[in-house]
Protein backbone atom coordinates (compact mmCIF):
# COMPACT_ATOMS: atom_id res chain seq x y z
CA UNK A 1 0.00 0.00 0.00
CA UNK A 2 1.22 3.36 -0.83
CA UNK A 3 -0.30 6.74 0.16
CA UNK A 4 0.47 10.29 -2.16
CA UNK A 5 0.59 12.63 0.95
CA UNK A 6 0.90 16.06 1.44
CA UNK A 7 1.21 16.81 5.17
CA UNK A 8 -0.11 20.55 5.05
CA UNK A 9 -3.68 19.51 3.17
CA UNK A 10 -6.11 18.49 5.49
CA UNK A 11 -7.71 16.25 3.35
CA UNK A 12 -4.78 14.12 2.72
CA UNK A 13 -4.38 14.21 7.20
CA UNK A 14 -7.87 13.41 7.09
CA UNK A 15 -7.21 10.09 4.64
CA UNK A 16 -4.44 8.80 6.48
CA UNK A 17 -5.95 9.19 9.92
CA UNK A 18 -8.89 6.90 8.44
CA UNK A 19 -6.19 4.50 7.28
CA UNK A 20 -4.50 4.44 10.28
CA UNK A 21 -7.93 4.44 13.01
CA UNK A 22 -8.27 0.95 10.45
CA UNK A 23 -4.38 -0.38 11.58
CA UNK A 24 -3.32 0.38 8.21
CA UNK A 25 0.01 1.63 7.87
CA UNK A 26 0.77 1.96 4.22
CA UNK A 27 4.20 3.77 2.90
CA UNK A 28 3.77 7.29 2.58
CA UNK A 29 5.37 9.18 -0.38
CA UNK A 30 5.93 12.69 0.65
CA UNK A 31 5.37 13.31 -3.47
CA UNK A 32 6.43 17.03 -3.20
CA UNK A 33 9.66 16.52 -1.38
CA UNK A 34 10.38 13.22 -3.50
CA UNK A 35 8.68 13.98 -6.80
CA UNK A 36 7.15 11.28 -8.77
CA UNK A 37 9.35 9.77 -12.03
CA UNK A 38 7.31 9.60 -14.92
CA UNK A 39 6.94 5.82 -14.87
CA UNK A 40 5.66 5.99 -11.47
CA UNK A 41 3.02 8.72 -12.24
CA UNK A 42 1.71 6.83 -15.34
CA UNK A 43 1.77 3.79 -12.87
CA UNK A 44 -0.92 6.00 -10.44
CA UNK A 45 -3.14 6.65 -13.25
CA UNK A 46 -3.40 3.55 -14.70
CA UNK A 47 -4.25 2.07 -10.90
CA UNK A 48 -6.75 5.19 -10.86
CA UNK A 49 -8.30 4.33 -14.01
CA UNK A 50 -8.25 8.19 -14.56
CA UNK A 51 -7.57 10.40 -17.64
CA UNK A 52 -4.32 12.10 -16.95
CA UNK A 53 -6.43 15.15 -16.28
CA UNK A 54 -8.25 14.59 -13.71
CA UNK A 55 -5.28 13.58 -11.39
CA UNK A 56 -4.24 17.75 -11.69
CA UNK A 57 -5.58 20.49 -9.42
CA UNK A 58 -7.21 22.67 -11.17
CA UNK A 59 -7.04 25.56 -8.51
CA UNK A 60 -3.35 25.43 -8.06
CA UNK A 61 -1.94 28.92 -9.74
CA UNK A 62 0.53 27.51 -11.05
CA UNK A 63 -1.86 25.31 -13.60
CA UNK A 64 -3.83 28.81 -14.23
CA UNK A 65 -0.88 30.80 -15.24
CA UNK A 66 0.71 28.39 -17.37
CA UNK A 67 -1.58 25.40 -18.45
CA UNK A 68 -5.32 26.49 -18.04
CA UNK A 69 -5.89 27.63 -21.75
CA UNK A 70 -3.98 25.21 -23.56
CA UNK A 71 -4.76 21.25 -24.39
CA UNK A 72 -2.30 19.16 -23.67
CA UNK A 73 -2.08 15.67 -24.80
CA UNK A 74 -2.14 12.97 -22.34
CA UNK A 75 2.25 12.71 -22.78
CA UNK A 76 2.48 15.99 -21.75
CA UNK A 77 -0.27 16.29 -18.90
CA UNK A 78 1.84 13.31 -17.82
CA UNK A 79 5.19 16.07 -18.42
CA UNK A 80 3.48 18.44 -16.57
CA UNK A 81 2.80 16.71 -13.13
CA UNK A 82 6.40 15.46 -13.09
CA UNK A 83 7.61 19.08 -13.66
CA UNK A 84 4.99 20.24 -10.83
CA UNK A 85 4.15 17.76 -8.50
CA UNK A 86 2.46 20.37 -6.63
CA UNK A 87 -0.56 20.08 -9.48
CA UNK A 88 -1.17 16.17 -8.52
CA UNK A 89 -4.67 16.12 -6.63
CA UNK A 90 -4.16 14.60 -3.10
CA UNK A 91 -3.87 12.11 -1.34
CA UNK A 92 -3.81 9.47 -3.32
CA UNK A 93 -4.27 5.94 -1.82
CA UNK A 94 -2.61 2.79 -3.46
CA UNK A 95 -4.17 -0.53 -2.61
CA UNK A 96 -1.87 -3.35 -4.33
CA UNK A 97 -3.47 -3.11 -8.35
CA UNK A 98 -6.10 -0.28 -7.14
CA UNK A 99 -5.96 2.96 -6.56
CA UNK A 100 -7.96 5.97 -5.68
CA UNK A 101 -8.21 9.76 -4.67
CA UNK A 102 -8.98 10.42 -1.59
CA UNK A 103 -11.23 13.14 -2.00
CA UNK A 104 -13.44 12.87 0.28
CA UNK A 105 -11.06 11.50 2.54
CA UNK A 106 -13.36 8.41 3.31
CA UNK A 107 -13.15 7.24 -0.64
CA UNK A 108 -9.68 5.53 0.92
CA UNK A 109 -11.85 2.62 2.48
CA UNK A 110 -13.16 1.51 -1.33
CA UNK A 111 -10.40 -0.24 -1.84
CA UNK A 112 -9.18 -2.21 1.55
Amino acid sequence: MKYYHNPRCRKSREGLSILEERGLSPEIVLYLKDNPSKSEIIDVISKLGVHPLDLVRKSEKIYNEKYKNYSLNEGQLIDMLVENPILIERPIFINEDKGVIGRPPEKVLEII
